[in-house]
């Protein structure tokens, strides 16, 4: 059944859609509600009847993203095509871009100090979501004889901090140059982890 014009949701949506292209242009500090109210042509009321503050709408940007990256994802780990060192590949590149989105949009909102608790908050909620998938990768990369791991969690956890290395250096707008030598590291860590060979993994931003 087609959702009417009082379904919440399509409200939601056209406040997260008319939110982010703001935050991308003006950054999530110096843009206000009365911003996005303008931008709507809606009193302010109404988005307080969605979003409690400026900080739960990011929030909600923020895990409309994570959605999309996680179906990306169980739709790479599920696949009986691709090979398992190529699932980690895939996946991982998939999470770079989610990182990237809108020139660094989450990464850069997540990382102002003043939303250090939300980082922490969406950091763990990630991590609880995409550890799972990349484990079912690395244990079906086992069966297969691709990768040989004694302990496939402690695996997952080396593999994620050498990926939120990164992460922090994409924080720190790191250049392109050191960027693709943090790539070139963490792609022979992450093929030792998985006792590959080396130059199996191929890691991009792109």
């Amino acid at each position: 059944m087609a959702r009417t014009p009082q379904d919440p949701q399509i409200r939601i949506d056209e406040i997260l859609d008319t939110a982010e292209p703001l935050f991308a242009a003006n950054g999530y500090r110096k843009t206000t509600i009365q911003d996005i109210t303008d931008k709507m042509g809606v009193a302010k009321g109404m988005i307080y009847y969605y979003f409690k503050s400026k900080d739960e709408i990011l929030e909600a940007l923020i895990n409309r993203q994570l959605s999309v990256l996680l179906t990306d994802m169980k739709n790479i780990a599920c696949s009986n095509i691709i090979r398992p060192p190529q699932k980690m590949e895939f996946m991982i590149n998939a999470m770079f871009r989610t990182a990237q989105y809108k020139d660094g949009l989450i990464l850069n909102s997540l990382y102002d100090e003043k939303n250090l608790y939300l980082k922490n908050k969406i950091s763990r909620q990630g991590t609880l979501l995409l550890k799972p998938l990349l484990l079912k990768v690395i244990e079906d990369g086992i069966q297969k004889d691709c990768f040989h791991v004694a302990n496939p969690a402690i695996a997952i956890n080396f593999i994620m901090s050498t990926l939120q290395c990164i992460t922090d250096a994409l924080c720190e707008k790191t250049s392109n140059e050191l960027i693709a030598c943090h790539l070139n590291i963490a792609e022979s860590i992450i093929e030792k982890i998985l006792a590959l060979p080396e130059n199996t993994l191929h890691l991009s931003l792109e």
